[in-house]
């Protein structure tokens, strides 16, 4: 199965797709959209829109995660990037993909064993996870802990669970990374 995962902007959205199949998990390819910031809110939402559909076709994901809306600047910055999720929203199902959301601490806690860690944390654990020669940029490498966060849920066995107790949060995933040959 074909997980694409968005982490949504007004200026830039990553988005990373993985191949979930059995017990192991494969990196497809990653990237931004990057948005011209000189241009109206609205061209920018539209061409997200056409730039999103494109990878979609290009990709073919049998799922989306998309990260929820995560409020540190305010509530005009909340309301920016939540119109850019509902684009995002909006162009995945007008190509008749199911969606799902994941909470940003979910992601977090899922890829990295902790609610509340930072981005340089995230994105190491998805470069061991996905086994990659170098850290994706900022963006894509949260969209690729997006799709790696629902992985379990789409058919990907997670550690038993007296690993999980034993090596708790990040050591249970480089744990899990290594049995499948990519740290």
């Amino acid at each position: 199965m074909r997980v694409l995962g968005i982490d949504p902007g007004s200026h830039k959205t990553g988005w990373g797709a993985i191949e979930v199949d059995g017990n192991s998990v494969r990196h497809v390819d990653n990237g931004v959209i990057f948005l011209d910031d000189d241009r109206d809110l609205t061209v920018r939402l539209v061409d997200l829109t056409h730039r999103l559909r494109d990878r979609l076709i290009e990709l073919q994901p049998d799922v989306v995660v998309v990260e929820d809306v995560f409020v540190r600047k305010g509530a005009r910055s909340a309301l920016i990037l939540g119109q850019a999720r509902g684009v995002v929203l909006a162009t995945c199902g007008m190509q008749g993909l199911p969606v799902k959301s994941v909470p940003t601490s979910q992601v977090k806690l899922r890829v990295t064993g902790h609610g509340r860690a930072g981005k340089t944390q995230v994105a190491e654990m998805v470069r061991a996870l996905l086994g990659l020669p170098e850290l994706p940029f900022e963006d894509a490498a949260d969209a690729l802990a997006v799709a790696l966060s629902m992985a379990g849920d789409v058919g990907v066995a997670t550690p038993p669970k007296q690993a999980r107790r034993r090596a708790k949060g990040r050591d249970a995933l480089l744990e899990l990374a290594r049995a499948q040959g990519k740290a």
